[in-house]
């Protein structure tokens, strides 16, 4: 049981008003707000949208979620947000609490390899970006970084006196430090000159502002317009906040990388199934045939189990002519 004090949502709004105020006051990211109200509304209409969920029980919530396997084949991932989101709603917002197991019918997860481009691929890749697009693609396989950590990227977590980029509040919450390549110091360098520019241009016009968590917003009133908390790569237009209207630059839009990603790796003639993942997948393949300690690479990409870590000892190239058995370095 909780020690804090709950969040009572205001019982004069609609259920899917209250849930969206228990998101914002847990400062739940605008995805995920947009994923959990998406299952909620799907699970009122599966009994027909008039029975309110506190009217429902542990035995509902299972059919539904089986329903989605038996009936609408979803993954694994699909189902596991889908209880993620009613568990939110129950717990969070009606404060009614389920039973301790939830049994639906599980879907199959399927254990796949990651797919890996070889050196020359990511090469002849990159070779068909252009502008911010390749600095970004750049960073994916320099750094390892995922697609949004790219995007959300500060000023202030550019550290180039250190040669590592700061990443704050990744998957799971956590903060982790990231591999600054040497080849994109300057690069990267002079870009983020160009966007200071760009962003004492905002201020002159009277705009200038950037989100930042509530917590911190509400604590430091002026730090939405300084300049280490500006983005990285920021939209080239500026934006309406649709949670507090607030006209603000927000970054690029990840579909932008994600059709540039695409185009180059048609152009490039690679017939493997790649994205905007791969090149973090490629980036952890090759540090480990360098011979990167698993642990340290554990580290660098962020895992909280070593074994999701191995999964990139199966695709990594092995020379096993190239090594050397135990008993040779003895000298006998």
């Amino acid at each position: 049981m909780e020690n804090s004090p709950r969040f009572q949502p205001n019982p004069d709004l609609k259920l899917m008003d209250q849930v969206r105020e228990v998101l914002r006051y847990y400062n739940y990211a605008l995805k995920t707000e947009q994923a959990y109200c998406q299952w909620i509304l799907r699970y009122t209409r599966f009994y027909g949208g008039n029975t309110h969920p506190a009217k429902l029980e542990t035995d509902d919530v299972e059919r539904f979620l089986s329903h989605l396997v038996s009936d609408r084949n979803v993954s694994a991932a699909t189902q596991k947000q889908a209880l993620n989101a009613l568990v939110f709603l129950y717990h969070k917002v009606l404060h009614v609490r389920l039973d301790d197991k939830i049994a639906p019918v599980r879907s199959k997860r399927t254990k796949r390899l990651p797919t890996i481009l070889t050196r020359i691929e990511v090469k002849e890749l990159l070779a068909n970006l252009q502008g911010t697009n390749a600095l970004m693609a750049k960073l994916l396989y320099g750094s390892g970084l995922r697609l949004m950590e790219c995007l959300r990227l500060r000023i202030q977590d550019v550290d180039f006196g250190q040669n590592h980029l700061q990443i704050r509040g990744a998957k799971g919450g956590k903060d982790r430090v990231a591999l600054l390549p040497q080849e994109l110091r300057a690069e990267l360098l002079s870009h983020i000159e160009r966007i200071k520019l760009l962003h004492q241009q905002d201020l002159k016009e009277g705009f200038g502002q950037v989100y930042i968590p509530e917590a911190l917003a509400r604590k430091y009133p002026q730090a939405a317009r300084e300049t280490g908390w500006q983005y990285v790569f920021p939209a080239r237009n500026r934006s309406v906040d649709p949670r507090s209207g607030e006209v603000r630059r927000h970054h690029i839009l990840e579909s932008g990388l994600q059709k540039a990603v695409k185009l180059a790796v048609r152009k490039a003639g690679i017939s493997k199934r790649a994205r905007c993942h791969t090149l973090r997948h490629s980036f952890a393949t090759h540090l480990l045939e360098n011979g990167c300690n698993i642990r340290v690479l554990q580290e660098l990409m962020g895992h909280a189990d070593v074994k999701t870590t191995e999964i990139y000892t199966h695709v990594m190239q092995k020379d096993i002519n190239a090594l050397q058995s135990p008993l040779d370095s003895l000298n006998l």
